[in-house]
């Protein structure tokens, strides 16, 4: 079959239209088309007032050699490439070897555990949190009536932070395995909507999402899997040879108990504080890494709809608009727009307590009046939290507990219209934009809720932004303090085998160890580790 890419059509085309493009691009008579597929759609709204559909589609042709001699050099008609996934490794059947311990159930472990019990290693998978529908009873119990559960929240517990989230199935990683459709495969298996295959920019939504993640552990489980809740880690054995090599033996748990362990997976998430302390205790290598701090603004998604798609906003084939937006500040700082979630909520996502911290998510409808997205400035270790491997965890906790008191102590989150942000005063009230984060908002300053440096950027941005996005300043916009947690503030480094530094058959992996970013990313990572740990451990045989 060929990939044809880039093909437009008007927003309403009727659907005989594509096949007739198809037909138009390839030069061909209608007969010679056999077959085709579309494999992505996406919209292109930079002109408001024609907007247009564009697909990439796989076509089945009477004689493809003369189609793709004709297009030679032409990147959008191509063979289809090859997506399917393929094992790197098999365990011998009835695989009595070690078991291999993955840390962590977000999608980066999930996705080691999942390929690790497919290629038959019978991977045992613990969290310190709990199975996703009691911990989505707990993270309600916050948002509702404003009690922390310090290991059952938005972090931690099965499914990991992007339970609770716009489920954004997307990502700028390189790719040429085409991994990341392995995961929306898998995803789809378990319950996602088969369009998520198709859409360029797919998510899935938290409710949705935890009914995936339920079925996934059930798969891991009949493939020989083994889930243990409740276990957090307290720390890590490593031995340590006459020559200075190191090498994990086990893990040991916060209730004393033990398990042996000479290949593990740590996947814990970008809010493992504690985990990333033991870490450095333990000699394991870290490293501070940059990561950006900011708030949360809300819009109305009617001005954003209308903003972005003009008359055509509400069309049922566009849905909720989403937006990017990064402006380089005269300071030498970059504000940027976050996980953007079109048609959400902001949601508390603390993991300690006296601390405030909010994260933005949806469902799959997108049917919320609010936008919101992260608003935040990027800081980096050299200028900003120098001296310490964990000095950005320290600055994360600062701010933090800064916005739980601006808030009033308890859980609410203090925030603050654009206007009085803009001109430098608290806010006394708000204004026709109704803050979504619950346990509610209190209206005040947060330019004590932030570095100096960041509410600069912050003013000398949004103004910027008002002229891309009508509206998007607006005095009455409100934005809620404080995002910290847009990725791990370290690294716990690893070599091209995957494994740490320092300390071998230690996996760090994921969001948490500093080398994804957002569900899919994640995955993706999962997947490449859970591969690293199928060669040792066969090589270790």
């Amino acid at each position: 079959m060929l990939r044809v890419s880039e093909l437009k059509l008007p927003l309403d085309h009727p659907a005989d239209a594509l096949p007739a493009a198809l037909v138009a691009r390839l030069g061909i008579a209608p007969a010679e088309l056999t077959g085709w597929e579309i494999v992505r759609r996406a919209n292109d709204a930079r002109r408001k007032s024609a907007i247009q559909m564009v697909y990439s589609v796989d076509a089945a042709v009477a004689d493809e050699a003369a189609v793709l001699a004709r297009f030679a050099g032409d990147p959008h008609v191509r063979p289809r490439p090859d997506t399917a996934y393929r094992f790197v490794a098999r365990a011998p059947a009835g695989w009595g070897g070690p078991r291999p311990v993955v840390i962590g159930a977000g999608p980066c472990g999930l996705f080691a555990g999942l390929i690790l019990a497919q290629m038959g290693f019978r991977p045992i998978i613990v969290d310190r949190g709990k199975v996703v529908r009691e911990r989505t009873k707990d993270t309600w119990g916050l948002w509702r009536r404003g009690v922390l559960e310090p290991e059952s929240n938005v972090q931690f517990g099965e499914g990991g932070a992007g339970t609770f989230s716009d489920g954004k199935l997307w990502s700028q990683i390189k790719d040429p395995r085409f991994l990341g459709r392995k995961v929306l495969a898998e995803f789809v298996k378990a319950g996602a909507p088969p369009e998520i295959l198709v859409e360029a920019h797919p998510h899935i939504g938290t409710f949705r999402l935890v009914t995936m993640v339920e079925s996934m552990r059930a798969t891991i489980e009949a493939l020989g899997g083994e889930y243990r809740f409740g276990r957090r880690v307290e720390d890590i054995d490593v031995a340590v040879a006459t020559d200075g090599t190191r090498q994990v033996r086990g893990l040991h748990f916060h209730d004393g108990g033990y398990l042996a362990a000479d290949h593990v997976v740590l996947a814990v998430g970008h809010s493992a504080r504690d985990t990333f302390h033991m870490l450095h205790d333990r000699g394991v290598h870290v490293e501070a890494k940059p990561f950006s701090i900011g708030v949360r603004i809300e819009h109305p998604q009617s001005w954003i709809d209308r903003a972005r798609f003009g008359a055509c906003a509400g069309h049922p084939d566009l849905g909720a608009a989403a937006y990017s937006l990064s402006h380089h500040c005269a300071n030498g700082r970059t504000v940027y727009s976050f996980c953007m979630c079109p048609g959400g909520r902001v949601v508390a996502a603390t993991s300690e307590e006296g601390r405030v911290a909010t994260n933005g998510m949806s469902q799959y409808s997108r049917a919320e009046f609010n936008a919101n997205s992260g608003l935040v400035v990027g800081i980096d270790p050299a200028r900003d939290y120098p001296g310490h491997p964990l000095a950005g965890i320290a600055l994360q906790r600062h701010w933090e507990s800064r916005a739980f008191v601006a808030g009033g102590g308890t859980y609410a989150a203090p925030g603050q219209r654009v206007g009085d942000f803009l001109a430098g005063r608290p806010s006394e009230a708000l204004g026709k934009v109704v803050p979504s984060y619950k346990p509610g908002v209190r209206p005040t300053d947060l330019a004590g809720c932030l570095p100096d440096y960041a509410v600069a950027a912050l003013r000398e941005a949004l103004p910027v932004f008002g002229r891309q996005i009508g509206g998007y300043d607006h005095p009455d916009a409100v934005m809620t303090g404080v995002e910290t947690r847009t990725s791990s503030p370290v690294r716990i480094t690893r070599g091209r085998d995957f494994q740490s530094l320092n300390t071998a058959r230690l996996f760090p992996a994921g969001e948490g160890a500093g080398y994804a970013g957002g569900i899919l990313s994640a995955a993706v990572d999962g997947i490449k580790v859970a591969e690293a740990v199928a060669l040792s451990l066969l090589a270790a045989r």
